[in-house]
């Protein structure tokens, strides 16, 4: 009898839960190997079927020696090395939910909050938490339908690309509600002990007080020099801080902190300066008022006063190059396309999306531009990209009420343009004092490299454009 055969007799009448799984090395030195395809039978009905190799020792015949003789002697001398493989009913049904890629300069996030608990159903593609950068806030989906099985990470974490979050089971099975029950049991408990202290700690309190009022005589002398005033009077010459119960300890957001940081270094770095000037709204208002109509029905968007500046803006900055260029060590340079960053305030911090050849676009493509942007950024569905570069930067806090204001300059740019609100002011026209709707802009820019002569052109050239608008018809 050979000695397979033993083998598979040995393993047949073995009722165990673990099979025998053959290997073949890969050296072939001093005997040939067959692989043949073998169906081990096991106990309880179940089998196995792999590919076992067979090998022919050359020069020697294989003897009929007790299966753990054969079997050593595989383990030491022999290419097949034998494994011993528990069975598990593992089918696939668990998925993991991982960070998904920010971008290219965004390694890490915070999990700021799980929007599934453990039990909850979800669907593919569903977003089952939000995860804040330094400069958008990225949805975690669900890569599977199913029910959320486990949170592994906790709000508040740092998170990587590819780091696991939740579990999710496909089937649902596996998912039970006692995690819940525990949570609710242990405050009941903890919240009986202390009421038990409670209780024996009123018991003895008046057992500790019963000698004090013995002593009346003695007591009663030292009572009214207790409540001595002087110590409240020397203290009410103190600032009198209000209680902390009073205050809130809220941590920072990714986005705030980011922006505090760029801000700060925009500081540090740039050498700022802010001239200003005023324009008179009247043209412009005036061509909105009189075409809106029109405007809408061509072209599905409201014509704003926002796509003047931009064209206003846009003009200046061909005819003034340097605002467009920044420094870059001992070097300038020049920008030879124009995107323009525009400043938009959410409930979540400040994002600045980037209109992107500005100067090829008209008024409709502009608004259309804006609007889509604006929306995006209030939905939080902004994507890096789309804030990405930018040469130049547009900041209206007129729609806030902002009468006057020094913006600051966005990094890398060097220069930053400020709108405010439109008031009608008393105005010398012709002569003659008259109420027009005027409008302070401001200009922040960086004085190392840009001199208050190109500064005020700059400025000059955005209220010609903006009181005259044909100006940009005849590029004059």
């Amino acid at each position: 009898m050979s000695m397979w055969s033993i083998l598979r007799r040995k393993l047949a009448t073995q009722p165990s839960s673990s099979a025998f799984v053959f290997r073949r090395s890969t050296s072939t030195r001093g005997y040939s190997t067959t692989k043949v395809k073998e169906a081990l039978l096991l106990g309880r009905g179940s089998k196995i079927v792999g590919n076992v190799g067979r090998n022919s020792f050359l020069g020697c015949p294989v003897s009929s020696k007790p299966v753990r003789e054969a079997v050593s002697f595989f383990q030491r001398d022999s290419p097949i090395y034998v494994q011993n493989r528990s069975f598990s009913s593992d089918n696939g049904d668990l998925v993991d939910a991982v960070v998904p890629f920010m971008g290219e300069s965004i390694t890490d996030g915070t999990l700021a909050t799980f929007l599934k608990k453990p039990g909850d159903r979800v669907e593919i593609d569903e977003p089952i938490a939000q995860i804040e950068t330094d400069k958008v806030t990225i949805d975690v989906a669900s890569p599977e339908a199913g029910v959320i099985q486990e949170l592994v990470a906790k709000e508040g974490e740092t998170v990587e690309p590819g780091t696991k979050i939740a579990v999710i089971s496909k089937s649902g099975e596996g998912v039970s509600e006692s995690h819940v029950a525990p949570s609710e049991d242990v405050p009941s408990q903890a919240a009986s002990k202390p009421s038990a202290g409670k209780k024996k700690e009123d018991k003895e309190k008046p057992k500790e007080e019963k000698p004090l009022p013995k002593p009346k005589a003695e007591t009663s002398p030292p009572k009214p020099k207790a409540p001595s005033p002087p110590p409240p009077k020397a203290s009410a010459t103190e600032p009198q801080l209000p209680p902390k119960e009073r205050e809130r300890r809220v941590p920072m957001t990714r986005l705030r902190k980011r922006v505090a940081t760029r801000l700060k270094d925009s500081q540090n770095t740039f050498a700022m300066l802010t001239t200003f000037n005023e324009v008179d709204m009247t043209n412009l208002m005036k061509l909105r008022s009189e075409y809106k109509d029109a405007f809408v029905e061509k072209h599905g968007v409201k014509l704003g006063l926002m796509s003047g500046f931009i064209k206003g803006a846009v003009s200046g900055l061909q005819n003034q190059p340097i605002v467009n260029a920044v420094i870059d060590g001992d070097d300038i340079i020049y920008r030879d396309y124009i995107d323009i960053s525009i400043a938009v305030g959410t409930p979540k911090g400040l994002v600045v999306p980037v209109l992107r050849n500005a100067d090829k676009m008209n008024f409709a493509e502009i608004e259309k531009a804006i609007n889509t942007l604006a929306k995006k950024a209030n939905d939080g569905s902004i994507s890096i990209d789309e804030m990405a570069g930018g040469s130049f930067t547009i900041s209206n806090g007129g729609v806030y009420g902002s009468l006057l204001s020094t913006p600051i300059i966005n990094p890398p740019q060097s220069a930053i343009l400020g709108m405010h609100s439109i008031v009608n002011r008393p105005m010398v026209v012709g002569g003659e004092i008259v109420s027009r709707p005027m409008m302070y802009i401001a200009l922040t820019y960086d004085h190392r490299l840009i001199d208050g002569r190109e500064a005020v052109f700059f400025l000059r050239r955005i209220k010609d454009v903006v009181e005259d608008p044909r100006r940009l018809l005849l590029d004059i």
